[in-house]
Parts: C-alpha cells; sequence; structure tokens
C-alpha cells in the first residue's frame, strides 16, 4: 500500500510540474530575478550610506573633541599664568582622556572607512553583474518572444497546434458524421426502391375511397365520350326523304 501511495505522490509532483511548466513564462522569471537582483543591491546601498552616516558622526565626535582639547590646552597655560597649578593640572588631565577617546574614535573612523571601501567596491561589482542581467535578460525576452510568435504562425499554418488540433478534430467529427448520414439515406433509398421498405408517409393500408373515386371517375369519363359519340354521328347523318302521301305538317 505504501508502494502504492509513493508512485501515485510521484505521478502528482510529474503532472504538477508539467503543468507548471507549461504555465511558466520565461520572459515573467527573468524579470522576477531582476526585481530581486535591485533589490538586493539598493539593500547594499544602503549599507553603504549607513556605513558611511557612521565613519561621518565619528569624524564629527573626532573634531569636537580635538576642539576640546585645543581649549582645555589654554586653559592650563591661563592657570599657569596666573599661579593655579591646580587647575591646570585638572585640564591637562582632561585634556589626556580626551585624547585617549580621540584616538579611540579614529581607531573606529579607519575601521568604518575601511568597511565602506569594501562595500563600495562590491556594490559596484553587484551593480555591473545586475546591469550584465538586465542586458542578458533583454535579449533572451526578445529571443523568446520571436520564437513563440514563429511557433504561432507555424501551428496556424501546419495545424499542429492545440486550438488547430481541436478544430481540425470537430471538422473530422463533422466529415465522419456526414458520410455516416449519406451512407444511411443512401442504402434508404435503396430499400425503399426495392420495396423491401415501405414508406411510412403512405397509408399502411388499400384506400377504399379513393379507389371507388377513381372507378366513378372512369364510369363518367367513358359515359361523356359514348355521349359525344352519340350526339357527333346524329349531326353526321343526312335528312330523311318524305314519301307521296306525306304532308308537311303544319
Amino acid at each position: 500500500m505504501s508502494s502504492i501511495t509513493h508512485r501515485i505522490a510521484a505521478l502528482f509532483r510529474i503532472k504538477a510540474n508539467k503543468a507548471l511548466d507549461k504555465a511558466e513564462d520565461p520572459r515573467e522569471v527573468l524579470d522576477y530575478s531582476y526585481e530581486q537582483q535591485l533589490q538586493m543591491l539598493q539593500r547594499v546601498r544602503r549599507g553603504v550610506a549607513d556605513v558611511a552616516t557612521s565613519r561621518k558622526r565619528v569624524e564629527l565626535q573626532v573634531s569636537q573633541l580635538q576642539q576640546s582639547t585645543g581649549k582645555l590646552q589654554g586653559q592650563a597655560q591661563q592657570a599657569l599664568a596666573v599661579g593655579r597649578e591646580d587647575l591646570a593640572r585638572e585640564a591637562l588631565t582632561r585634556r589626556t582622556a580626551v585624547t585617549a577617546q580621540i584616538t579611540d574614535l579614529q581607531g573606529q573612523q579607519a575601521s568604518l572607512k575601511d568597511q565602506e571601501e569594501k562595500l563600495t567596491l562590491s556594490a559596484q561589482r553587484l551593480e555591473a553583474k545586475v546591469d550584465a542581467f538586465r542586458t542578458r535578460k533583454e535579449t533572451i525576452k526578445a529571443n523568446y518572444t520571436a520564437a513563440e510568435a514563429q511557433t504561432r504562425i507555424t501551428e496556424a499554418v501546419t495545424g499542429i497546434g492545440e486550438e488547430m488540433g481541436d478544430v481540425g478534430l470537430a471538422m473530422q467529427r463533422a466529415q465522419d458524421k456526414t458520410e455516416q448520414m449519406q451512407a444511411r439515406a443512401g442504402a434508404l433509398d435503396e430499400l425503399l426502391a426495392s420495396g423491401a421498405l415501405e414508406d411510412a408517409t403512405l397509408p399502411a393500408g388499400r384506400d377504399i375511397q379513393a379507389e371507388l373515386e377513381a372507378v366513378t371517375a372512369g364510369q363518367d369519363v367513358e359515359a361523356e365520350l359514348a355521349k359525344m359519340k352519340a350526339q357527333l354521328s346524329t349531326a353526321s347523318a343526312p335528312p330523311a326523304v318524305e314519301g307521296p302521301g306525306q304532308k308537311e305538317s303544319s
């Protein structure tokens, strides 16, 4: 039972893959892949921009801290000038701490700059690949469209396409039915002519009234014909000659 289930599942996957392959338009797949690459390129560019923004922020902090060290240096000199060695020492201590921060930030700045350069180079390479893919994509799409048009035209001319195949089958079925009807009509005509098949449009038994009317009509014709002959004989006979003893009737 398990093997049957596996075979059914495999058959279903094959059918599904064939259906998907038939419904899949390579041009849509290429356009989708191109859109995915554009999104990836956009993410890389945003990464470059984020790193550049962080580097600029660190540079600004370094600049502010450098200004602070200059200010603390001036304060230490002023404190010594007025005999406030303690204030001068405090200013110099703060200046040392700020200098250490500057050194740490400059290290971060260098690291961010290195990352920015690497990401920029990666973005440039990816952009070149995306541009090349776009050119190749448009070439493939144009070739596919031309091949599709040529295939449709050839199928229409030769009648081997699915739609034209259906039309051809319909025409063949119509031709077969026509031939069957013609054969049936010919067979019926032959049966009627041979008397093996009665005409269903005629009465099944003898029509007595019709036969009587036909006989009566024949008798009427014969009587009329005899009457006409008698009249013709009378009209053509010579007149009778009167004797001596006969008188003309008044």
